[in-house]
């Protein structure tokens, strides 16, 4: 049975979501947790009737091989609901494999996260120069505020109004580096995908740790795989082709603020610093998302475009 015989039945017999009991395949970035909640369910149920119809029209047309990707900000569950609908097309009989993109970046995460810090520290001090509002007594301010991992703090231009300077530098140094081919490697997850669709038996895919010693390839068998679901942030990005229905899962930043308070057990709150990566992040997601072929907000409702708009102009 081909894969739009499969879509049809499917959606003329109707399809009831299977239950989710102990444990169930998820993305393949090493280490990743996944911790299924009622909310993932009912959100992964909800999307895999809409993504049925969508994948009719892409199987209609000829296509056996379709590429999804579900994107959205920090801890809106991306592992957990790209994981479900696999869970769920496998079980229905159409085979699928996740993806995490975060295996994907130029650098390993130590040292990415070095980059990010380094763009932003060296833009903000170059930015100072150019506006002529940098000297060496406001440095040893600035350094001391660096040692203090504070210098990213939007607070700290109350006290010292020529900080505005520095963070806007450091702001646009990062805009420049975040989500583009300077911090992620789009070049090999396209190579990916292609292989995918010109209907390769297997492919070698990238698995990565934190350090320089936990970087290696599985290959993994994509015989009887017609769906490529791929989990990241970066999945709607305009630096790569390939990707078929991208589904985003919307939420605001204070809903994303709240959950990262709540899921930090032991009560440190984030960075100032991780407050401006997430906040670009967010602008990212947000410029990309008249692209996703499908919204869902975090409260679990089916958005128009025109409606998530509507929403983010209220935030």
């Amino acid at each position: 049975m081909g894969l739009l015989e499969k879509i049809n039945d499917l959606l003329e017999i109707g399809w009831n979501a299977p239950e989710v009991t102990g444990d169930i395949p998820h993305g393949d970035m090493p280490g990743d947790k996944v911790e299924i909640g009622q909310d993932h369910i009912r959100k992964a149920t909800l999307i895999f009737t809409e993504l049925l119809k969508e994948m009719k029209i892409i199987a209609n047309a000829g296509h056996n091989k379709i590429v999804v990707t579900v994107c959205g900000g920090s801890g809106v569950g991306k592992s957990e609901t790209a994981s479900l609908l696999s869970y769920y097309f496998n079980m229905a009989g159409i085979g699928s494999y996740t993806l995490s993109g975060d295996n994907y970046p130029r650098r390993i995460p130590v040292y990415n996260d070095a980059e990010r810090l380094k763009t932003f520290r060296e833009h903000a001090l170059w930015k100072m120069l150019e506006d002529n509002v940098y000297t060496k007594e406001r440095f040893e301010v600035i350094h001391k505020l660096q040692e203090e991992g504070m210098d990213a703090d939007k607070a700290n231009v109350e006290k010292y109004p020529w900080m505005l300077s520095y963070l806007e530098g450091g702001i646009n140094g990062l805009k420049g580096y975040l989500g583009t081919d300077k911090e992620q490697n789009f070049e090999q997850l396209e190579n990916i995908l292609k292989q995918f669709k010109d209907g390769k038996d297997k492919i070698f895919l990238k698995r990565m740790g934190r350090t320089d010693t936990e970087l290696w390839f599985d290959e993994v068998d994509f015989s009887n795989m017609e769906v490529l679901i791929i989990e990241w942030t970066h999945g709607n990005s305009d630096y790569f082709e390939g990707v078929d229905i991208p589904v985003l899962l919307n939420s605001t930043p204070e809903e994303t603020l709240a959950h990262r308070r709540a899921r930090n057990r032991d009560g440190k709150t984030d960075s100032p610093f991780t407050m401006r990566v997430l906040e670009i992040e967010q602008q990212l997601l947000h410029s990309q998302a008249h692209k996703a072929k499908i919204i869902v907000s975090k409260a679990g409702e089916l958005l128009t475009f025109e409606e998530y708009s509507k929403r983010m102009s209220e935030v």
